[in-house]
């Protein structure tokens, strides 16, 4: 994260635009989270200066959208994306303008999505370098606020600016977005941009899937259940999980996701976001293990192959969630297996996210039982170097077949639930098994 080194930096670079006499400001998210006393990730200018004098002024830039007047500055080890003060219109594929012209900071501050991203910040010059400096920067910067946003601030409300209808037929995304700042900040999102949201909801699904996708990790991979639970709810009650997840809108109490711990990995949130949208075999969403069981057999793969392709998850990603719902499966079968097979299921690299999972899910007794009797297995250890190899077999004679497997299974069970204690044991009941096995086996 940047340190307040990155805020000097931005001001050296307003200090060089108001020197060759130009208006240029802070702007947008930097602006907001410094009011909120949050450090800010990243810091952004703006600035009445055309994209080629800034060129001038700052030698090591580049153009990183030139038709929108934006400029990347690097300076002392930091980038900072410099942008000219702009008006746009006609947005045919609801996502990028077809026009563009570089106007007024009032203007410029009137095209963007909410009042509290549409601030600027005059900053008056401090020596303040001290790290964390979010309150140093309010007290000595003047807020130029042309469309309510400090009084939205203050409220904690989230609003489009002017027209809310226009504001998200200009950018579908902007609709995941008021999303995302509304669960990140803990904001309500203001009615006539709520009802805005939900009646476009369903055009959502023209923004490309990576888009969406990226969105939704930015939301859901948060390591704070209550956010991600904000915007879980905030996307089924605006109805975009829809056009997010290509099924059917959700009004599904998110008990799973809410009990699920803070640290759970995005494939883990995603999980159990799904067992509480879908129902069990007897139609309700009142999991028992038989339920979840069957429900897991037949309906999960389809579903995380629905969403891989509806949020564009990585291979990995998919994985981690195919994964993560199997192993559950397997977790729901525990009174039943060997010593051997849960030690087995312990050691597998997806328990440690299954875990939480099987935690939020909250079985009891099954729960508790598989919880307390893991402990001394994993206490004892669940994965040791296993005694015979296929060497072994070869050495008996045998050449490699699907038999090695089953052979070196049976053994290294054996020496799981210490039926065998040292090497010579487990190479002499191979031996056994070898010479107990049919001719031409």
């Amino acid at each position: 994260m940047p340190s307040s080194s990155a805020r000097q930096v931005a001001l050296s670079i307003l200090r060089t635009l108001h020197e060759a006499g130009h208006v240029a400001y802070l702007a947008g998210g930097c602006v907001r989270d410094a009011l909120l006393n949050i450090e800010p990730k990243d810091y952004d200018v703006a600035t009445d200066a055309h994209p080629e004098t800034v060129r001038q002024l700052f030698p090591r830039s580049q153009f990183v959208g030139e038709a929108f007047g934006v400029v990347l500055v690097h300076l002392r080890g930091y980038s900072v994306e410099v942008a000219t003060f702009r008006k746009e219109w006609g947005y045919a594929d609801g996502r990028r303008p077809d026009q563009v012209i570089f106007t007024t900071a009032e203007e410029d501050a009137r095209r963007r999505d909410f009042t509290i991203n549409a601030l600027f910040a005059d900053p008056q010059e401090t020596s303040d370098n001290t790290p964390g400096a979010c309150a140093s920067a309010r007290a000595h910067s003047k807020i130029i606020d042309y469309v309510g946003g400090l009084a939205d601030l203050e409220a904690r409300v989230l609003r489009a600016v002017g027209n809310a209808d226009e504001r998200f037929a200009e950018d579908y995304l902007r609709m995941l977005r008021a999303v995302r700042f509304a669960a990140r900040l803990n904001f309500d999102i203001e009615q006539k941009t709520a009802r805005a949201i939900a009646l476009q909801a369903k055009y959502l699904g023209q923004i490309s899937r990576e888009r969406i996708g990226q969105e939704v990790q930015w939301m859901l991979a948060q390591p704070d259940a209550g956010k991600r639970v904000h915007a879980a709810r905030w996307m089924q009650q605006l109805k975009l999980d829809a056009a997010v997840l290509n099924e059917p809108s959700s009004d599904a109490e998110l008990r799973i996701l809410a009990r699920l711990a803070d640290d759970a990995a995005y494939p883990t949130v995603l999980a159990a976001w799904l067992l509480d949208r879908h129902p069990g075999s007897d139609g309700t969403r009142n999991f028992d293990a038989q339920s979840l069981h069957s429900f897991l057999d037949r309906h999960a793969p389809d579903i995380v192959s629905r969403w891989r392709r509806a949020l564009c998850l990585s291979n990995q990603s998919r994985d981690q969630l195919r994964d993560v719902l199997n192993l559950l499966a397997r977790c729901l079968d525990w009174p039943a297996l060997s010593v051997a097979q849960r030690k087995r299921l312990l050691a597998c690299e997806a328990f440690g996210q299954t875990r939480r999972l099987l935690e939020a899910v909250d079985l009891q007794p099954l729960t508790q039982q598989l919880l307390a009797e893991a402990e001394p297995l994993l206490a004892e250890g669940v994965a040791p170097l296993p005694w015979v190899t296929g060497q072994d077999l070869i050495d008996l004679g045998l050449k490699p077949s699907p038999l090695f497997g089953r052979l070196l299974d049976e053994i290294y069970d054996a020496q799981l639930e210490h039926r065998v204690t040292t090497r010579e044991q487990a190479v002499e009941l191979l031996r056994q098994r070898h010479a107990e096995r049919p001719r031409g086996a």
